[in-house]
């Protein structure tokens, strides 16, 4: 027994309640030990002494190094205090705080026992009631559809079907987005997400100089309230995009430090080495290298507060259904806590998603975000489907690691994307292999969480990095027969399947064949993807498949089926 690869830590990822007395316990083990028999022995704080109770831990994940064992509590009495007990062979071990011991005295438990001391109702991460059965829908604003033809368009320099250039306008809005909600809802989309939408000089508006309004190019508040209207009307939910990292130093408080240093009112809103800002010399910190993009001070107050009201703001008067958040691992845990209370205040299932591309946990205990962009679930299908790195043994264990850093809460609200406005389109990187996309987005759908899209992956849409990832929408492929939007259709109604909405999870593998399996009582559906030859396959109820030939699965060919 590998003593040294268990690690259990009450009150986190570890141990955490799910609800107002049920508790999820985790205990992880070296890899070797996975065969380990662990049981908990648990009670409640004031009588653990004399009442035990005792309850055996189900293996559940096993990734490249570790393997996790779990066991979920229904208390009458939500003190609780625990050790494990460990059967290795003819030898039994007791794990604690203090580490292993042989035997273990209950009698003096409360010095080094583990214990989740109490649950108290306001520190349960509640999951957003709409997460589970959400389908996201991410637009880059401006290249998504044009719908107002009497705008101002002097500032578009492209026509549609050009490749786009980092200072590139083509002329998508707000009514354009109106005007295809039909499209997205017949799609199956239930969440649209879009870029910023903010008064800005540049085409992504990730440089806000006004807060307070929407930018002309793509309407106005009007255009805004008519569309999110007509989206609650379609039974779908509206996601915007807060830049509260940085703004544009044409920000008027920027402006004025500008002008008067450090005499201005709104000179400690930004972080400025010395008295006076010197924009060619860049003394001030600045998202990434952009001199454009003057950094908050979110460890100001006034700065939060200003913040806070623009958030308020929107999220009162145009009724939006959350927000991700731009650069969010760079601005302060304290605003975040602060941001969360107030949105949650005027809609306790409005949605958070934060822009962390690494493992976030710190920020995803319940007091901050809901979830992230999970761009660890990027990383692996690229390393799997594009570059063909890891096995389909090293893609299930990628794929448990990945649960594995949050609690179940926090992974059903984590947004699972192929690509995004800030990557290689998908399907380039893949090589334009349409059956390695239905594949990878076949396990977007199936993966705990909520899946999204970047606009135009239904369409097969290419491009390399940033800009060529931002080209326009192509219409005309959405008017042909176009057997890929078709079976891009069927499997994003998979969504709406019990299994796949709040289902356990097993993912492994067999030899080149990669399994996932979601899981309710009365429900068991199964992914297979085959990632070496054509073999031979075991087929229950079939829903949806991709390369099967009567039981013969292709190269790259998927499968969804019924075991259940």
């Amino acid at each position: 027994m590998n003593k040294a690869g268990f690690l259990h830590i009450p009150d986190s990822r570890y141990c955490f309640a799910i609800s107002e007395n049920e508790v999820l316990l985790r205990l992880r083990v070296a890899k070797e030990d996975r065969d380990l028999a662990i049981n908990l022995v648990y009670g409640n704080k004031y009588t653990y002494h004399q009442d035990q109770r005792e309850v055996k831990l189900i293996l559940k994940y096993i990734d490249n190094l570790h393997a996790y064992y779990e066991v979920c509590l229904k208390l009458s009495d939500v003190r609780l205090t625990y050790v494990f007990k460990i059967q290795d062979g003819d030898e039994e071990w007791y794990y604690h705080e203090n580490g292993f011991s042989k035997t273990y005295d209950f009698s003096h438990a409360f010095y080094n026992c583990f214990q989740l001391p109490y649950i108290n109702p306001i520190d349960i991460h509640r999951v957003v009631d709409w997460a589970d059965s959400a389908v996201f829908y991410q637009i880059f604003v401006d290249r998504f559809y044009r719908g107002d033809a009497e705008k101002d368009d002097t500032y578009i320099n492209m026509a549609w079907t050009d490749k786009p250039l980092p200072k590139s306008f083509a002329g998508g809005d707000l009514e354009g987005i109106r005007q295809k909600l039909h499209y997205l809802k017949d799609l199956g989309i239930t969440t649209i997400y879009l870029t910023p939408i903010f008064s800005s000089i540049s085409n992504h508006k990730y440089d806000i100089r006004d807060y307070y309004d929407v930018d002309k190019q793509f309407g106005s508040k009007l255009s805004l309230k008519k569309l999110v209207e007509d989206i609650h009307s379609l039974d779908m939910k509206i996601i915007l995009d807060a830049v509260f990292n940085h703004s544009s130093d044409l920000l008027p408080e920027f402006q004025d430090v500008i002008k008067n240093g450090k005499a201005s009112p709104y000179f400690d809103w930004f972080m400025i080495d010395g008295d006076m800002v010197d924009q060619k010399a860049v003394n001030y910190e600045t998202f990434a290298a952009c001199s454009y993009m003057p950094k908050f001070n979110t460890s100001n107050r006034d700065v939060q507060d200003y913040l806070l009201d623009v958030t308020l703001h929107w999220t009162r008067e145009f009724q939006i259904d959350g927000w991700r958040l731009d650069v969010s691992d760079e601005v302060s845990h304290d605003f975040w806590r602060r941001f969360r209370q107030a949105v949650k205040v005027v809609n306790p299932n409005l949605l958070i998603i934060g822009e962390n591309w690494h493992d976030a946990y710190p920020y995803l205990q319940g007091d901050q975000y809901d979830g992230i962009m999970n761009y660890a679930f990027t990383k692996a299908c690229l390393d799997y489907f594009a570059k063909e790195t890891i096995s389909s043994q090293e893609m299930a264990e990628r794929l448990n690691h990945i649960l594995m850093r949050n609690t179940n809460q926090v992974n059903r609200m984590n947004l699972n994307l192929l690509d995004s406005h800030d990557t290689h389109r998908f399907f380039t990187e893949i090589g334009c292999s349409t059956d390695k996309l239905l594949a990878a987005v076949a396990l977007l759908f199936t993966y705990v969480g909520i899946p999204c899209l970047y606009y135009g992956t239904e369409i097969a849409m290419e491009g390399g990095y940033d800009p060529d990832c931002r080209r326009c929408f192509d219409w005309d492929k959405v008017t042909q027969d176009n057997d890929l939007l078709t079976l891009f259709k069927k499997i994003i109604r998979l969504r709406q399947l019990p299994a796949l909405q709040k289902g356990d999870i097993t993912i492994t593998s067999q030899g080149d064949l990669l399994s996932v399996r979601r899981h309710t009582p009365s429900q068991v559906i199964e992914l297979l993807i085959n990632k070496g030859q054509e073999r031979e396959i075991a087929v229950g109820q079939l829903v949806i498949a991709n390369g099967l030939t009567d039981t013969n699965l292709a190269t790259h060919g998927f499968l969804i089926h019924h075991l259940l």
